[in-house]
């Protein structure tokens, strides 16, 4: 029996999305892994299916399920959490711009264990040099290993307990959302969970290399939020 199911949904950013995967397939442990390729290009599928061998995760192509465009993290959360309730053990969500340790997954489920009332736990990001990045800029300065936070989780590096899945069905999700991490994160906290944040467990982060378009909220914000309104895209 695997001790988590993590999951990693994919579209293109092949680079990064190979570190990611390697790395998972590195780590300490028996975890079942499964990626969700979220209509990709010919070119990457071709990648991801040929690597399955290598990696030993499972490939499911979302384009044989649905022919809703991507982003689909709603089905993608609906598929996870049905298998995560199934064999009764916590859900990671590792974005394919994350790279973690050979030890994270381990700890990331034994803390979870042992944090009283545990709904999510999050890994802490940081650049390549150790520096605390985005999403989590708001903990840089933090000295405790864990916090009991009610700030929203990123899904960046994220376990949800089974207590939760059981209590909270994705089914639920609305379709009008592009992401939700944070709907699920303030969730958790109203059916009474605790969420943390381990900052002694530091991921890899690249941010947005899945999704480039997003780096012009910092570069032109006035174009991101055109594209945002305009184009409905990046609903959280």
């Amino acid at each position: 029996m695997p001790k988590t199911l993590v999951i990693t949904p994919v579209k293109n950013s092949i680079e990064t999305t190979l570190q990611t995967i390697e790395a998972i397939h590195r780590a300490n442990g028996d975890h079942q892994h499964v990626v969700y390729n979220d209509f990709s290009t010919p070119e990457t599928t071709a990648i991801l299916e040929e690597k399955q061998a290598a990696y030993g995760y499972k490939l499911v192509n979302l384009k044989d399920l649905t022919e809703t465009p991507s982003p689909n993290y709603n089905l993608v959360l609906q598929m996870a959490q049905q298998k995560a309730l199934e064999l009764n053990i916590p859900l990671i969500v590792i974005e394919s711009d994350v790279i973690i340790q050979p030890d994270t997954l381990d700890k990331m489920r034994n803390l979870s264990q042992i944090a009283p009332n545990c709904g999510m736990l999050g890994a802490v990001t940081t650049n390549e040099e150790g520096a605390i990045n985005f999403p989590y800029l708001n903990f840089k300065n933090e000295k405790q290993p864990l916090i009991d936070t009610s700030h929203s989780l990123s899904f960046c590096c994220t376990l949800l307990t089974p207590e939760l899945l059981r209590n909270f069905s994705f089914q639920e999700l609305s379709r009008e959302k592009d992401w939700y991490d944070v709907f699920i994160s303030r969730k958790s906290k109203t059916l009474g969970y605790k969420n943390y944040l381990a900052t002694m467990l530091p991921v890899i982060h690249k941010p947005h290399s899945s999704r480039p378009w997003k780096h012009l909220k910092y570069t032109n914000p006035v174009k991101y939020y055109f594209n945002k309104f305009t184009k409905r895209k990046d609903r959280i």
